[in-house]
């Protein structure tokens, strides 16, 4: 599997203001992204991956708003691995080995994420004002 989210050879974004609405908005565009991309609606690790992608956008939501008015969502893909990175302005960049002892989101996105064979790391922006977290899961 392919783990560097960057070097994928198939990539959109989307940019969202920071409200609730943008997690449905988020999720369905990339459902439509993907099967453009020939994965299926009912490819088995899609659900799962979406929901992941669902509880980032929400952490966003939650936690960044304030700081953050809007969200980037990046959906890429390669031959055989689905990555999904969610991008805010807030400056908090949590530590990804405490995701599975993380209450709440991070825990899922943790759980999902293993159960799939899939990873996920945070890389910080470069002047420390925001974070970037990427999740990868193999098709």
């Amino acid at each position: 599997m392919t783990t560097e989210p960057l070097a994928l050879p198939m990539r959109s974004v989307l940019v969202v203001p920071n409200v609730p609405a943008s997690v449905r908005l988020a999720r369905e565009t990339a459902e439509l992204t993907c099967a453009g991309w020939g994965v299926a609606p009912g490819h088995p690790v899609l659900g799962p991956a979406l929901l992941v992608l669902s509880e980032l956008v929400t952490n966003s939501v939650r936690h960044a708003a304030a700081a953050s008015p809007q969200i980037t969502v990046t959906f890429a893909a390669g031959s055989d691995v689905l990555a999904f990175a969610v991008h805010d302005r807030h400056p908090y960049a949590p530590d990804p080995l405490s995701f599975p002892q993380s209450m709440g989101g991070l825990a899922t996105v943790a759980e999902v994420t293993a159960e799939w064979g899939g990873t996920w790391t945070v890389r910080p922006d470069a002047d420390g004002g925001g974070k970037t977290i990427w999740i990868t899961v193999p098709l």
